[in-house]
């Protein structure tokens, strides 16, 4: 089953019951400081990146509780098994939830971008995202070959951005690992922040239950449209929207 619901994931995640979960993979917007068109930097010169930037920060700065968030996530969780995507200024607080209180055992996993945009004046380029795994008790992570197990992910930013109209798409093989290592075939893996769908492509063809959950109508629908197609070319399972 896969059940994709459109609305605030806070306001739907009080709806699933305690300890329901096996799996949570996911993307929250992340922690990003608004651009100043004219500002310094090697690409600011060219007049081009503060514009192509100012969707995304409107995106990513629509009320995160990072918190609130992660508490709804444990409460859901037959026990903490969760994927987080997020930026580098985001991790001390993912780790001051998951392993300073919650005790969890964690990994860090990096793709890396080997066409990020050459933003390198006075600081480093900004050429890696972060997956940050968290889990408690055994039998949780269980790769299958060399691949699955690889922590570091190196590839372009997806073409799938444009084709999918969002701005930062996640390469599908690297969730499919991730997804496939922590979990098992009938297994339900919720993605309260679906975006374009990737989570939910990435269920559809490792024939695991999903639930989706996106605020932006736009988002949802191109999810949706997504996850049909995926599962049109693989099994007829029943989409369940809300």
């Amino acid at each position: 089953m896969i059940n994709l619901i459109q609305g605030d994931c806070y306001k739907e995640l009080v709806n699933i019951p305690d300890k329901s979960i096996d799996l949570i993979y996911t993307d929250p917007p992340y922690k990003v400081g608004m651009f100043k068109e004219g500002s310094g930097g090697t690409v600011n010169k060219l007049g081009k990146l503060d514009k192509t930037l100012i969707p995304i920060n409107q995106i990513t700065e629509t009320g995160y509780n990072l918190y609130a968030f992660c508490e709804q996530a444990v409460r859901v969780l037959k026990e903490i098994n969760i994927y987080i995507w997020c930026n580098k200024a985001q991790i001390i607080d993912y780790f001051n939830f998951f392993v300073n209180k919650h005790k969890c055992k964690y990994e860090i996993l990096v793709w890396t971008k080997t066409n990020a945009l050459p933003t390198y004046s006075n600081k480093y380029i900004d050429d890696c995202e972060y997956c940050l795994y968290f889990h408690k008790g055994k039998g949780k992570c269980f790769p299958k070959n060399y691949n699955d197990a690889k922590k570091v992910y190196q590839s372009p930013i997806n073409r799938e951005n444009k084709i999918y109209n969002h701005p930062n798409i996640k390469p599908l093989e690297f969730v499919k690992a991730h997804i496939s290592n922590s979990s098992r075939v009938g297994d339900v893996v919720l993605d309260p922040f679906m975006g374009s769908g990737t989570t939910g492509v990435a269920c559809k063809q490792l024939n695991r239950e999903f639930i989706g959950i996106e605020l932006l109508p736009k988002y949802f629908n191109t999810a949706k449209n997504r996850i049909e197609d995926s599962t049109q070319t693989k099994n007829k399972n029943k989409l369940k929207l809300i």
